[in-house]
């Protein structure tokens, strides 16, 4: 399995208000280990299962070079390619719950035996989800929590 940890947070644990719409909405910075050998890229995918009406996609990078052990705060990780938000946006939107509810936010790293000839940043969810159909050889992630009041 791979391991997906942040130094701004630890699983279970709430997100720091910097990485979210009530501060400077960067995104934190992550660390990866245990990608399998064979790997040709990694999947970023971060989402919020919690949203009114549908799970709502903060975040999607893909084409990440899979010896990347980190990504850095309020950057792009190596080769990442950008795909396009819930709300239509390219790059990272972070957490933002309705006031007075708590959502739990999900990074997920995919570790893919592919790279994806989708090269041009903005392609969706539902795109990326496609191509990576049958080429995931593994994956983690991370939980974070977090309230607005």
């Amino acid at each position: 399995m791979i391991i997906i940890k942040s130094l701004a947070f630890s699983n279970n644990e709430l997100i720091p208000q910097k990485y979210t719409c009530d501060g400077k909405n960067i995104n934190p910075g992550l660390h990866i280990a245990d990608v399998p050998e064979e790997a040709k890229s990694l999947v970023l995918i971060v989402d919020d299962p919690d949203a009114p009406k549908r799970v709502w996609t903060h975040w999607i990078v893909f084409n990440i070079d899979p010896n990347v052990k980190e990504i850095r705060e309020d950057s792009l990780p190596l080769n990442g390619v950008l795909g396009a938000n819930t709300s239509g946006k390219i790059g990272y939107e972070g957490p933002c719950p309705p006031k007075g509810e708590t959502h739990r936010y999900f990074f997920k790293v995919y570790a893919l035996d592919t790279i994806f000839s989708l090269q041009t940043s903005g392609s969706g969810r539902e795109d990326i989800e496609k191509a990576m159909e049958n080429h995931i050889l593994d994956e983690g992630e991370l939980m974070g929590i977090y309230f607005r009041d």
